[in-house]
Order: C-alpha cells, then structure tokens, then sequence
C-alpha cells in the first residue's frame, strides 16, 4: 500500500518532515489549525482549520484516503492530541506522534513547575515584576487577574485586541531565537521573572539559556497528559515506522 498521509502540523518537526517527503516523493496533506494568520510555506498540500472533533476527523481521514495519521502538533495542543488518537482508531489507520522532547532542568536553572496555565497565573499572584510572558496569544487574556506586573510579549504574529495589561511591550517575530539575543531582550526590558511553556526542542529554548545566564527565575508550565501512543522525536523516525506499518515504500 502506498501511505498518503495526513500530517497535523503547525511546528518546525511538521515542516521538516513535509520537506523530507517532498525530497522522497511521497504524498500527504499538512493540516493547520488556523491560529496562526501566517503559516510556514509547506511543500505538501496544506489545509487549514478545524476538522469537527473525533468524528470530523475520522471521516476526513476516510473521504480522502489517508492512509496513516502524524500527530506533529504543539506538545500543549491536548486536545487535537487526543482527538488524533481517537480519531486514528476509529478509522482503523496507523497513528504516531512525532514530538520534540520536553526540556530539562540543567545546573543553574531556577524552575518553578506549575501543571497548567492556572497554575502560572497563580504563581504571579505576587508584587509587581518584570515579566517575560512566553505562553502564546491565545492565553494572554487568562492573565488579566495580575495586571500588577509589566510584560514582555513576543508573538508570532501582531495581537488582533490589546492584551489585558496596563503596562507590556508586543515584539512581533519569529524564531530560532539565540540565547545572546534574548538575553539582550531580557537586559533591555529589565525582565526578573519567564513563564514559559515546556514547548521543548531548540527553536525556543533560547529564553530558558538567557534565563540561566542572568540568574532570572522561570515558572515552567508542565505539559498536559495525553493519551497513550507511539512517540519518535524526528522526521526520519516517521519514514521508518512508515516502512514498518504496512506500507510499500522503499526506504
């Protein structure tokens, strides 16, 4: 059977494995959220928004004839997450994860672990800081019961409302970050304190670097449970669970 494969994208291990099935000629669809106003350029075909919940996507993967289901979405997006393994099972197609390993704590680090986002917004329940704010646009407005703090918001793309704040600073940009460059971000704002999601993988992690350099404190939001399923962190792990999941390709 040749795979046809839907892939859950929206992170740079979903664009990396899209770029190397171009490379193979192998054929998938990249599916977007839509949360983003500018995504990544892929190489594959792409579509963009919801697809309805378990049901939706499971008749998705039916109509169009995929074959095998990547879940390459953010390490927060739990419940697309969920959905994907549910949805892959009611289909009766192979399903995997291709996910970037959480981070680690490393000598020097200052971490506060926090379960969720209510966590983080009960950790800044504190006298005024100076706050890096690294959790996306879609949480902003989960803050607003701190307004005491100044926050430094750095967002893939320009907020649509105000944020919820009386004093912040928006930098529209997006990574690779370096670690010498968000510690000069950090030194100019007068940062003390990062929230962060455990995002994981290199693109970000510049922040937790810097972080560490200036001695700055970082409440980290641990990463929801999911449901069980097969996990590899690269795109070449795919190709190989693909030519061991009842496929005929040749790699």
């Amino acid at each position: 059977m040749t795979p046809n494969l839907l892939i859950l994208g929206g992170t740079t291990e979903a664009t990396a494995l899209a770029n190397l099935m171009a490379e193979r000629g192998l054929r998938g669809t990249v599916s977007f959220a839509g949360r983003v106003d500018r995504p990544r350029r892929q190489p594959l075909p792409q579509r963009v928004g919801g697809f309805g919940g378990v049901e939706g996507l499971a008749r998705y993967i039916r109509d169009t004839g995929i074959t095998h289901l990547v879940d390459a979405t953010h390490p927060f997006a739990a419940q697309m997450s969920a959905n994907a393994v549910h949805a892959a099972q009611q289909a009766g197609i192979p399903m995997l994860a291709l996910t970037r390993p959480a981070w680690q704590p490393q000598a020097g680090d200052r971490w506060r672990h926090v379960p969720d986002i209510a966590g983080a917004v009960a950790a800044l329940d504190t006298a005024p800081r100076r706050v890096m704010l690294a959790v996306g646009r879609m949480h902003l407005d989960e803050f607003a019961p701190n307004p005491q703090h100044f926050y430094l918001l750095r967002l893939v793309d320009p907020p649509k409302i105000p944020p919820p704040f009386a004093e912040y600073h928006v930098i529209v940009d997006r990574g690779p970050f370096t670690p010498d460059g968000d510690r000069a971000l950090m030194q100019e704002h007068g940062i003390d304190l990062v929230v962060s999601k455990n995002a994981g993988g290199s693109g970000a992690s510049a922040k937790l670097d810097a972080a560490r350099a200036l001695n700055i404190p970082v409440v980290m939001i641990d990463r929801p449970a999911l449901p069980d399923r097969h996990e590899v962190a690269t795109p070449t792990e795919v190709l190989d669970w693909l030519a061991h999941a009842g496929t005929d390709l040749g790699v």
